[in-house]
């Protein structure tokens, strides 16, 4: 007993530092799990959550029996792993790019262009996109008619839009990517790359057989993480940049933007809650199954 009180003096300072980021991941985290209950309820606002009637898996099958339910399952995974291969080969190939820069003041200016997308709301950016795509005064339409070009209605062609919003994804979320890839390269031993040099290896060779393999621990951990949120999308990019256009649902209703029309509409919360707990389910299986694929062929990068 004594040795654990010494112990845990010795590590107190730790403790401390650790205490504040344990509350918030407690509060934020933990603690709102026990909403998954209102996933099994009809909720009733005169009874109370804990008070409503129980439905089972009703909430379920409400969500699963709509006809928009493999559109919108769809539309989420496809776009989300669009969204994992584009952003990954733009980040490591800009941080490649910026890795050869050998000037750090142009480095820091690179590194705030690129991050001030990230920094930017939804709500900006989809201003932004409206400017650069409306049908008479977007700047797109303006080019393709200088150049003889017809104008297209971009708010009504739904087929332009898996490209639009990886793209639009892609300038928002690129940035952020290219800064930890950009650390883990800067963190890299630089005699690797002068006994390379000595051998004659050429700068592709440097980056095929040095840098990226001493990144691929930062590449598979960030690929994880977002393989635990392919079941969750960007509201703002496919709510707000479409500016909600009914003509464009095929293209750009996912599971999250079906359950806020789908609780603005009906203010059914049990199954929205129903739909949170699918998301949530579906992501830990598939981080687990990531990270057994992993661990399975690489297991020196697994993340546990």
């Amino acid at each position: 007993m004594q040795k654990k009180i010494k112990e845990i003096r010795k590590y107190l300072p730790i403790y401390l530092m650790l205490l504040p980021g344990t509350i918030y991941l407690l509060v934020n985290n933990y603690i709102p799990m026990s909403g998954m209950i209102i996933a099994f309820k009809n909720i009733d606002f005169g009874k109370g959550i804990l008070r409503s009637d129980w439905v089972g898996l009703k909430n379920f099958e409400y969500l699963f029996r709509t006809p928009d339910a493999f559109r919108i399952t769809r539309n989420t995974l496809l776009y989300n792993v669009g969204f994992i291969v584009v952003n990954l080969v733009v980040a490591v190939l800009f941080a490649i790019l910026l890795s050869e820069i050998r000037s750090k003041k142009l480095v820091k200016i690179y590194q705030t262009v690129i991050l001030l997308p990230f920094m930017i709301s939804m709500v900006i950016v989809s201003y932004l996109a409206y400017a650069f795509l409306a049908s008479d005064t977007g700047l797109l339409n303006s080019v393709i008619t200088f150049f003889g070009g017809q104008e297209i209605s971009w708010y009504t062609e739904e087929k332009y839009w898996p490209v639009i919003l990886v793209l639009v994804n892609c300038w928002k979320m690129a940035g952020y990517g290219t800064v930890i890839y950009l650390a883990s390269i800067l963190g890299i031993d630089r005699s690797l790359y002068e006994a390379a040099s000595v051998d004659g290896i050429t700068k592709l060779q440097e980056i095929r057989y040095i840098t990226l393999p001493m990144i691929k621990p930062t590449i598979i951990t960030m690929v994880l993480l977002n393989v635990g949120r392919i079941f969750y999308s960007d509201f703002g990019l496919f709510y707000q940049v479409p500016m909600n256009s009914g003509a464009l649902l095929n293209a750009t209703n996912t599971i999250d933007t079906y359950v806020y029309r789908g609780l603005i509409t009906l203010g059914d919360i049990g199954m929205s809650s129903a739909a949170g707990v699918y998301q949530s389910l579906v992501g830990f299986v598939l981080v687990l199954a990531a990270n057994w694929l992993t661990r399975k062929y690489s297991s020196e990068n697994a993340l546990f």
